[in-house]
């Protein structure tokens, strides 16, 4: 019998397993054979360093955001979506289902005012987020998305559920991507909390 998995739709990931065995996922038939599992022909899967510090940790993450902007990049392309970057896509998926304010949504997406600015009037101009305009202050505006941004998000996902598979083709996989995802939220909160009271004294 197939296990049953509970997900977090907005951020897209398989977050708890309940009872079962599951079956091994089954590759979509448009990725190809030489994408399933691990290539060994890749050394970056096959070393691991002999520290695993928080400079690896975070080179590691910046090369896995590259890629995810590399093959959004391509899945945009095939939907037909020229009019935004992958990560005007994703601020999307940080806006999620409800409405926020332009300030909850920086802090929320650790996004610099400029940069935010900028990817919101794409956002809005495309007929994906609708922004609600404060005449005191700019950035008490709040945002909604669209029934066009909520179609966009649930393509992405469609999507990524396919790249999903490709690491979570066991119930083995899948407690080590849970366990991952609860590892990384722990480090977040951990130099969030730095970063909030600049307590860097640290035991050597």
């Amino acid at each position: 019998m197939s296990a049953h998995h509970k997900y977090d739709k907005w951020n897209g990931i398989q977050l708890v397993s309940e009872g079962g065995v599951a079956a091994t996922n089954q590759l979509p038939p448009q990725i190809g054979s030489e994408m399933q599992g691990y290539d060994p022909k890749f050394e970056a899967l096959q070393s691991v360093p002999a520290e695993i510090s928080h400079i690896e940790i975070v080179r590691v993450i910046e090369r896995l955001h590259r890629r995810s902007l590399d093959l959004m990049r391509v899945d945009l392309s095939k939907a037909g979506v020229e009019d935004l970057s992958p990560s005007q896509v994703m601020m999307l998926f940080t806006i999620g289902p409800a409405e926020l304010s332009v300030k909850e949504l920086i802090k929320r997406g650790y996004y610099l005012g400029s940069n935010a600015s900028y990817n919101l009037k794409r956002l809005v101009e495309g007929g994906y987020v609708i922004r609600t305009a404060s005449e005191s202050d700019r950035r008490a505006a709040r945002v909604q998305l669209t029934d066009k941004g909520i179609a966009l998000c649930d393509t992405i996902r469609r999507t990524d559920r396919k790249y999903q598979k490709l690491v979570t083709r066991n119930e083995a996989e899948i407690r080590e991507l849970e366990a991952t995802y609860r590892t990384l939220k722990r480090i977040e909160q951990a130099w969030t909390n730095l970063s909030s009271y600049d307590e860097t004294d640290c035991d050597e």
